[in-house]
């Protein structure tokens, strides 16, 4: 059955009211279903190394398992951005949703049989990153959907409800791990992949107006600004997706006796998904960069309680403050992402007069180098969830502890503090640009 629209103009308020918004509306719920099952897949790993005790892994061999998906995850977003304009947004839908059976399908094979070899289990882990490139295709196909004015509550609805998908995969998996034993960690999610597939193929459309091309975003690869928003977009998202992932099993590792915990942990990932749009609230009012800057002065006090706590063995402390930093991690993911269409806009209007047709042009010009750079920017920023569990394996396996971990984020969020100040809130200093300034970045 073909499904590909022709005719689709957003912006015309007669076309999106004559029946744009129903159809916008439709593929946005879908979209959302399957984007959501792509997170619980992406990050059910964090769960299920936590009851890998019979195999005899090490502490740093298991954050390894949980680590990869996120560092595959994060390679796919950038193929997976142009897959919706190239195949079409409803087909593309589909396929990543059945992909999606791979991950789930192995990871019920490798728990079921008590020889299958650590490396054996890190492949499997490897192919949970087909749920990481989901978000990348996800919210480039529903930007085109939207009129300019009404997609930033829609691609805030799609990010949320793909990120709530963590705290689903943390909620649930125990409770039917519990109740059906560790294969069913896999094959509970496989109707809900079918669902999403099916009702992506029947409810979904593919639009001939999609475009995405590869140039743009090696064009906006090259500004120095994707780099710099890249590293803090590290430091917010990557802090939410590492932190939530890394969560169940730092608690069991450093708190044993606690293991019970564990089944509280999807707070974290519920709290930093929920809190996200306050972050984007704030920056429409405050600007991003003041949002972003303090926010990180946040989570670098955020990690220090949560070393505190581990040093002095206090797990309410720890809980607490984990919470903390999550929730600091979320807002830093809305306001980050409210930087970079500002940061764009700003440069390419700078200099030029409102009402101009050089103006009108430029405007049209940061627009499109801030979709690319979008796509470019959330795929490096998702390196930060390899980086975070890496660094626990790492810290755990060399010192016994996360200490070395926690201290080397506490610095690198204090680089992002001075990254934010010098780059986009230093009021006419040399090199900095007034107009970023001028624009409440």
């Amino acid at each position: 059955m073909a499904r590909w629209i022709a005719d689709w103009r957003p912006d015309d308020p007669d076309f999106w009211a004559a029946g744009g918004r129903r159809v916008a509306r439709r593929n946005l719920i879908f979209s959302i279903f399957a984007e959501h099952l792509g997170f619980t897949l992406w990050t059910v790993w964090s769960i299920v190394a936590v009851r890998l005790s019979a195999y005899e892994f090490t502490t740093d061999q298991l954050f390894w398992i949980v680590a990869l998906p996120n560092l595959v995850g994060s390679a796919l977003r950038l193929p997976y951005t142009f897959g919706p304009a190239k195949f079409g947004g409803r087909n593309f839908t589909v396929v990543s949703a059945l992909l999606l059976l791979v991950p789930a399908g192995l990871l019920a094979v490798a728990v079921s049989d008590p020889a299958t070899p650590y490396w054996i289990f890190l492949v499997i882990a490897a192919t949970a990153g087909l749920g990481g490139g989901n978000f990348a295709s996800s919210m480039a196909n529903i930007t085109y959907f939207y009129p300019q004015s009404k997609q930033g509550a829609a691609l805030g609805l799609n990010a949320a409800g793909g990120n709530i998908g963590v705290s689903s995969v943390q909620l649930v998996m125990p409770l039917v791990i519990g109740a059906f034993g560790l294969a069913a960690a896999g094959l509970f999610w496989v109707p809900f992949i079918l669902a999403a597939a099916v009702g992506a193929y029947f409810f979904m459309d593919n639009l001939t107006v999609a475009k995405a091309e590869p140039r743009e975003m090696a064009k906006a690869a090259a500004k120095p600004q994707t780099w710099i928003m890249s590293v803090l977009y590290i430091g917010t998202f990557g802090s939410f997706i590492g932190y939530s992932t890394a969560f169940p099993l730092l608690l069991t590792s450093q708190f044993p006796e606690q293991s019970g915990l564990t089944s509280l942990a999807f707070l974290g990932a519920l709290l930093g998904s929920l809190i996200r749009p306050v972050g984007g609230w704030l920056s429409d009012r405050l600007g991003g960069a003041a949002v972003t800057l303090w926010n990180f002065a946040a989570m670098a006090g955020a990690v220090l309680l949560v070393y505190a706590g581990l040093a002095a063995h206090n797990v309410g402390l720890f809980f607490a403050a984990y919470l903390l930093l999550i929730g600091t991690a979320g807002v830093g993911n809305g306001s980050t992402y409210r930087m970079i269409p500002a940061i764009f806009r700003a440069k390419a209007i700078e200099g030029l007069e409102p009402g101009t047709t050089a103006y009108d042009d430029a405007l049209a010009a940061g627009r499109r180098d801030a979709a690319a750079a979008i796509g470019f920017i959330s795929a490096v920023g998702a390196f930060g969830g390899f980086f975070i569990n890496r660094g626990f394996g790492s810290s755990i396996a060399a010192t016994g502890g996360a200490g070395a971990a926690i201290t080397a984020f506490a610095i690198f969020y204090g680089i992002c503090f001075v990254l934010t100040w010098f780059c986009y809130l230093r009021r006419h200093a040399t090199g900095t640009s007034p107009s970023l300034a001028a624009a409440r970045v």
